[in-house]
């Protein structure tokens, strides 16, 4: 059985003072908690170092993006498992007792719960562990010292870096498992208010960005190219489109897209950045 104080918990905050309380709250008290925050919110730092009990803050010098600060916060830990968790995940009261019972007999690199509102039934069948490919990254538990000294790829800001991640522990013959137990998570609201329009350029950029450099890591430039060119000439059209209709919103949304596939096409890092300034 997994104890909890071989667990650390390493949770990436942007702009996540609205969801990260209720996330901590529901946290075992006295585990090790880290939190990377990537809006350099110094009020936020303090405030949770003074909350919460073994949790310690550390206030990036710049957005560092999903992978990095998540690699930043796993060499900090000094325990055998890492769970990576998203700001606005929230356990309920048995949640990681059932979770870690379920995993007592099990060996793995990485081990995910179900989404609440998941339909992954059919994978389980009579089991409550199922072997898969790839999990979601809101909630991760890491076994580490069966990663290989594999983490996040940190050329990805934002988007499939789990999956890439789940994908090299793969070429070592890796087990990535999912474990038939529920969580909640409110899911897009874990990095800045979903419905802020600095957040959702930032969210399309890094999308198509993302979406590129993945297919051409692991199938090479031409594949890349190939699969997402129809992204590419779509944005184009309907930027043009917005454009004559004078939807400002719809116009840059797109403009966003054709402007991170352009620049992942040209082998340029995923530099886009929201403007901290601008978030609501």
């Amino acid at each position: 059985m997994i104890k909890l104080e071989n667990i650390t918990f390493v949770i990436t905050t942007f702009q996540s003072s609205g969801t990260i309380f209720n996330c901590l709250d529901s946290l075992p008290k006295k585990t090790n908690k880290i939190i990377i925050e990537n809006s350099q919110d110094q009020n936020l730092k303090i405030a949770l170092e003074h909350k919460y009990e073994n949790l310690k803050c550390y206030l990036m010098p710049e957005n560092f993006g999903y992978g990095k600060a998540n690699n930043f916060g796993i060499n900090k830990t000094k325990t055998d498992y890492i769970f990576i968790l998203n700001p606005d995940t929230v356990f309920s009261p048995n949640f990681l007792a059932n979770f870690l019972e379920k995993l007592k007999s099990e060996n793995f690199s990485i081990a995910a719960p179900v989404e609440e509102n998941d339909k992954k039934d059919y994978l389980f069948k009579k089991n409550e562990i199922a072997d898969v490919k790839h999990v979601k990254g809101f909630a991760m538990l890491l076994n580490k010292k069966e990663m290989f000294k594999t983490f996040f790829d940190e050329n990805i800001f934002l988007y499939l870096e789990e999956i890439d991640l789940c994908r090299n522990i793969k070429k070592y013959n890796g087990r990535i498992i999912l474990v038939n137990v529920k969580i909640k998570h409110e899911g897009g609201n874990s990095h800045g208010n979903r419905a802020d329009f600095e957040m959702e350029k930032s969210r399309n950029w890094h999308w198509m960005w993302s979406k590129f450099y993945y297919k051409k890591k692991h199938y090479g430039y031409l594949i890349g190219i190939l699969s997402t060119f129809p992204n590419f000439f779509s944005s184009i059209i309907k930027y043009l489109f917005y454009s004559f209709t004078k939807n400002t919103k719809k116009k840059y949304i797109y403009k966003m897209r054709f402007s991170g596939l352009l620049s992942s096409y040209l082998l340029k890092k995923s530099a886009y950045r929201p403007n901290i300034n601008k978030i609501k």
